[in-house]
């Protein structure tokens, strides 16, 4: 799509449109199992016409991954430096799972991609994430030193972080199975539970 102007709210629209389509096609059937084709019958327009906005199917991926890496990582620059320690990550905890919840397809979106080697964000994995996480980690021990949580390794703390609460937006299906209509909604019960294991990890003895 030409960018010499400023687009117009139908090429606003048919763009919000291509990307939520493409969403949904990724998250079901994977990069190599999707087509542009069938993006353009999710979205509702012809192949042509979505081709003019982005030009493969490579193009719309990579859009989408940037978008999805920006949140994804707000919630870990949304700890606070000055707040209560167990309680920034309880909190960051917490949104994690929020996440899962509200943002299951992209969650599958971005586990499709490590899996498949990150091709299209390893740069972005090693340099901005790395760099979020090396700060995060370096907070984590200065919290530990001043004895307000107990020792932990930081960067496998975080790791598990994302672990439990992805793994309710990437395993949904078969979660569901599992609780059937004992427990129709998963989060609440998941937020007490992981609220529980981390509060007793992270409390300092005694």
């Amino acid at each position: 799509m030409p960018e010499d102007r400023a687009p117009t709210r139908i090429q606003k629209k048919n763009r919000a449109a291509i990307l939520e389509a493409a969403l949904n096609v990724f998250s079901t059937h994977g990069f190599r199992g999707a087509t542009v084709d069938q993006i353009a019958t999710e979205a509702g327009l012809s192949k042509p016409n979505l081709l003019y906005y982005y030009r493969s199917k490579d193009a719309i991926y990579a859009a989408l991954l940037e978008r999805l890496l920006d949140t994804w990582l707000d919630p870990l620059r949304a700890i606070d430096p000055d707040g209560d320690p167990l309680q920034e990550l309880l909190g960051y905890i917490r949104r994690k799972l929020e996440m899962s919840r509200d943002y299951p397809r992209e969650s599958r979106l971005f586990a499709n991609e490590i899996i498949r080697g990150a091709p299209h964000i390893h740069a972005v994995l090693s340099t901005d994430l790395k760099s979020l996480v090396d700060e995060t980690a370096h907070l984590i021990r200065h919290w530990i030193a001043e004895g307000h949580i107990a020792e932990v390794n930081p960067y496998h703390l975080i790791f598990s972080i994302w672990s439990l609460t992805q793994h309710y937006a990437d395993f949904d299906v078969q979660i569901r199975a599992v609780l059937g209509d004992a427990e129709p909604d998963p989060y609440p019960g998941a937020s007490a539970y992981l609220d529980q294991i981390f509060t007793r990890l992270l409390t300092p003895p005694g």
